[in-house]
């Protein structure tokens, strides 16, 4: 991992715009920010570069592909030592409906957020996930609204 860098009002402004719209123009963005587009330009091949931006990507609607179940498992460790890890975490980043992954503290050792079709769907996920390695115990729940969706950072300043 990669040291924080400082990072400026230009720089947040930049980030604000890109986390909307990765798709701008160079020109469009330096206007959106008040920067000429070298300056800008510059600017955005120093945020990839310190790994601030770690990528592009193209948002989908889940509903509109046919994805519109949203589970969150809870998984306590059948073993708590590095190979049943190792095991776990590689079996779970082959299933591609896994689409968030967290080692947790607390009650929980493991959440997963899982996107499908429907309850069928998840169910041969779940018969996958089971398979992987040895579990403590597997708790799933279901969303039934989604209230806030967002993958935009915020950018206030730095404390």
């Amino acid at each position: 991992m990669k040291e924080n860098i400082l990072l400026d009002a230009a720089d947040r402004r930049i980030l604000t715009v890109l986390q909307r719209d990765a798709g701008l123009s160079l020109a469009a963005l330096s206007e959106q920010v008040g920067l000429s587009p070298t300056p800008c330009w510059k600017r955005v091949k120093r945020l990839e570069a310190s790994g601030v931006i770690s990528g592009r990507v193209t948002l989908l609607n889940r509903d509109a592909i046919g994805l519109g179940v949203t589970a969150f498992v809870a998984i306590r460790a059948g073993a708590h030592d590095e190979g049943w890890l190792e095991t776990f975490a590689a079996g779970v980043a082959l299933i591609p409906e896994v689409v968030e992954f967290y080692r947790m503290a607390g009650e929980v050792d493991y959440l997963l957020k899982i996107v499908c079709h429907d309850i069928a769907h998840y169910d041969r996920i779940y018969k996958r996930l089971i398979k992987v390695a040895p579990m403590g115990d597997v708790s799933s729940s279901f969303a039934m609204e989604q209230m806030k969706f967002t993958t935009e950072l915020p950018l206030s300043e730095s404390p």
